[in-house]
């Protein structure tokens, strides 16, 4: 970078803490961070035009858990842990919208469905058996029951009987969100710059060297949130998880509203007005989704068309808009990484898939670490 002096006067001289990701982890983290030191010099740094990773790509479901994936989660972790899992992601989202407004956010609260495929009748019967007890175990954080059998209304096909529905659940509009989120950054005067790459750090007794390509600055504190690209940050306890998602030319009349997940959560839908959107089928191809690389797949982008077109819209018409991936980061265990890496370096990672949800909470717990 060839830098003036004024460049290097206002951003890159006496920097108190640099954030590497200007994700809803990074941002959140940011503004926490004014919150406790309102005199400090905050940059944050982020390698993409816009926030890479799954920020800006997400389907934008306001969610904590379908009834199947909480089972499944019930199965590799002690009940305490789930539930303590899921107060996060709820304190999360309430976090999120009493930060930005509803109205910025375009929160809508539809509720949110599961359906179950005809050849899951195994699972399906689990979650009807289950589903008591699920309840039970979460009433003392909603007060009420969570989920509840409800008649499918929305003429979908190939489905068994009831879907599963849960009144706490909604939707946002992701791209509102992050503008909110950037908007609300920039008026608490943080830096953000993009399109700038972290090519090393190197720690020293009083703060951190950054290097961005052949340019480097010296920082107090670096907090990396990095999510589905913190492999390396964290020893291969984060692994990236692409995900593919596809979005529909307007269909007239759409009566579908709401967040709908498929199969423990692998594949989810949605309405953003009168489009449906649709992402998943990771679990057709686990080896080749564990990429940090963006792009699409004929298989996944295939399967995706199938189901819009056998299950979700059988006697519509449609057309594929636009397609997309984003770069999530998981784990064998749900739990995100919050933590110091060394004196002054720390990470806010793994966010499972459930970053609209937690992130928030997160960016906000790793601000707490310094």
């Amino acid at each position: 970078m060839n830098l003036s002096y004024w460049e290097i006067k206002n951003w890159f001289t006496a920097v108190d803490y640099t954030i590497v990701g200007s994700g809803i982890v990074g941002l959140h983290a940011a503004l926490r961070l004014r919150e406790r030191f309102p005199n400090s010099k905050i940059l944050v740094l982020e390698k993409g035009p816009l926030p890479q990773g799954a920020s800006t790509k997400n389907a934008g479901f306001a969610c904590f858990g379908s009834l199947s994936e909480i089972i499944d989660d019930l199965k590799n972790h002690t009940e305490e842990e789930v539930i303590a899992l899921i107060q996060k992601r709820w304190s999360g989202l309430q976090l999120l919208r009493k930060r930005l407004g509803d109205a910025a956010i375009d929160f809508r609260p539809f509720g949110g469905y599961e359906l179950f495929l005809d050849n899951d009748a195994e699972g399906y019967e689990e979650c009807l058996r289950r589903m008591p007890f699920v309840n039970e175990i979460l009433k003392p954080l909603f007060k009420a029951d969570v989920f509840a059998k409800e008649v499918d209304r929305f003429n979908f096909k190939g489905i068994q009987e009831y879907l599963i529905f849960n009144p706490f659940e909604g939707q946002i509009d992701t791209g509102n969100m992050m503008q909110a989120l950037l908007k609300e950054a920039v008026s608490q005067n943080i830096l953000i710059l993009n399109s700038q790459t972290v090519t090393a750090i190197n720690e020293k007794s009083d703060g951190v060297d950054v290097s961005l390509g052949d340019f480097n600055f010296t920082t107090k504190k670096v907090l990396f949130a990095t999510n589905g690209f913190a492999g390396g940050l964290t020893k291969g306890a984060v692994k990236p998880a692409r995900a593919q998602v596809l979005i529909t030319e307007p269909i007239p009349n759409l009566d579908i509203k709401g967040t709908f997940h498929v199969d423990r959560g692998y594949y989810y839908f949605r309405n953003i007005n009168d489009r449906i959107l649709f992402g998943g089928a990771r679990n057709l191809d686990f080896q080749g989704e564990t990429t940090t690389e963006f792009g699409e797949t004929d298989i996944i982008q295939n399967q995706l068309e199938k189901m819009l077109r056998e299950v979700i819209l059988p006697t519509t018409d449609f057309t594929v808009a636009h397609r997309w991936s984003g770069i999530m980061g998981m784990g064998a265990q749900k739990n995100p990484i919050v933590q110091q890496l060394s004196n002054h370096v720390y990470c806010g990672v793994r966010l499972g898939g459930m970053g609209v949800a937690i992130g928030s909470m997160i960016g906000a717990e790793l601000a707490e670490l310094v």
